[in-house]
């Protein structure tokens, strides 16, 4: 069970504490209630921009990375279609510090067209990297605009367009962070050696004369159901075929989530999964096969991908895919294979919790979620699937008319 005190400041930024007299250190984690999915579709990839631009100094501090080394600290930050979390750990004692250095960049943000341009080339530099120069680089931007036809998921986090990132001005990135960043948009966690009643004096002394900025109200446009199957079929310079294949399923809140959680264990968690043993193992036609899930806020998709062995046709393969999922469908599972699924998410959870960085980020998300102590009831969902209800959502997820086929062929062969 993990202890935690909440409280909200008048400005509306929620504030959650965490003891752990165990570490020597402490956590401050700065959730902000943005991601990609909050962006104008024609401007996009800016929640991942400003990942970068918080880093480019504040009115007070201009180079951020500096006082956080001194103080034996250190920090990163990741940005998600559903939000934004920046992170640093230091010596317990030194904690001022960080809340100094999380207040005035919530509070001013230093914008110069130097840091902008320092920034969009980095960022631009990652885009070319990562997504158009790697092989399979370009996969997931393929998939997201074949898979989603109104919802803002459909582009990737990295921005829909290089060119939306190389126009971006400073206007348009100090609107966003006027409409983003801002206390009552934001979660904070502070987790490990700390004093609850002196780190709240800290919080107030910090953050609570911060104006609070208008509370951004989320209205996005909803996913129609997908009505027939979508197929893609792309050529390019990679080594072997992939297949993908994509079906939505549930948002994270969802009930029905951990059943779709499961499935992708049972289909694709390691070695010992039903796909890797039958298609990789056994009949030898995929080399690697994975199934997962993004654990999206909004209703998400649950993918199967394989790289196909050498020489096996991509239709022969995604056959035998069919196969292993009608068979789930059919005979469903015993109830030791889902025990053995279950027993493995709970070694996860427990073993993620172990770090006070990751129990503040997990605070910090649940509550984003709705309720910061669904991470210690959560697990009681996992363990109360049933042997049925596995197979009512494989048969429910796992339909033609849910599906988005990519076959990425190789020019090579």
């Amino acid at each position: 069970m993990i202890q935690f005190k909440s409280f909200t400041l008048q400005n509306g930024l929620r504030v959650l504490i965490h003891e752990d007299k165990s570490t020597p250190m402490a956590v401050v984690n700065v959730l902000y209630d943005v991601g990609a999915r909050d962006e104008d579709p024609a401007k996009t990839g800016f929640a991942h921009l400003f990942e970068h631009l918080m880093f480019g100094g504040s009115k007070n501090i201009p180079v951020y990375d500096e006082p956080l080394q001194v103080a034996g600290g250190e920090n990163n930050a990741f940005t998600t279609n559903d939000l934004t979390n920046y992170y640093c750990q230091l010596p317990a004692e030194n904690i001022e510090t960080a809340l100094w250095l999380e207040s005035d960049r919530m509070l001013s943000l230093a914008f110069s067209k130097k840091s902008l341009e320092v920034q969009r080339k980095v960022v631009c530099e990652e885009f070319k990297e990562h997504y158009i120069n790697k092989p399979y680089g370009d996969v997931w931007h393929k998939l997201r605009a074949l898979i989603y036809t109104t919802h803002p998921y459909k582009w990737m986090t990295i921005g829909a367009s290089l060119q939306h990132i190389e126009e971006a001005t400073i206007e348009d990135v100090k609107g966003f962070f006027n409409k983003h960043y801002t206390p009552s948009n934001a979660i904070l966690v502070i987790a490990g050696n700390v004093e609850t009643e002196k780190t709240i004096q800290l919080v107030e002394k910090w953050f609570g004369t911060i104006p609070s900025g208008e509370k951004y109200n989320r209205q996005l446009p909803q996913e129609p159901p997908q009505l027939a199957p979508r197929h893609l079929e792309i050529k390019s310079n990679v080594p072997v075929d992939a297949l993908y294949k994509c079906w939505h399923i549930y948002a994270r809140t969802d009930n029905r989530y951990y059943a779709a959680d499961l499935i992708t264990d049972i289909l694709g968690g390691g070695g010992s999964s039903r796909l890797f043993q039958a298609l990789v193992k056994e009949k030898q036609l995929f080399s690697s096969i994975d199934c997962y899930h993004f654990g999206s806020t909004d209703a998400g998709l649950l993918t199967i991908e394989g790289k196909l062995a050498k020489g096996v046709n991509i239709k022969e393969g995604e056959k035998a895919l069919n196969i292993e999922l009608n068979k789930l469908q059919q005979e469903g599972i015993s109830a030791a294979e889902l025990e053995k699924v279950k027993n493995k998410t709970e070694s996860a959870m427990a073993f993620e919790d172990m770090s006070v960085m990751n129990r503040a980020a997990s605070i910090a998300m649940y509550e984003l979620l709705g309720d910061a102590n669904l991470m210690n009831t959560e697990l009681s969902r996992y363990h109360a699937v049933t042997v049925e209800e596995i197979i009512e959502q494989s048969r429910i997820i796992f339909t033609e008319n849910n599906c988005s086929t990519m076959y990425y062929l190789s020019n090579n062969q």
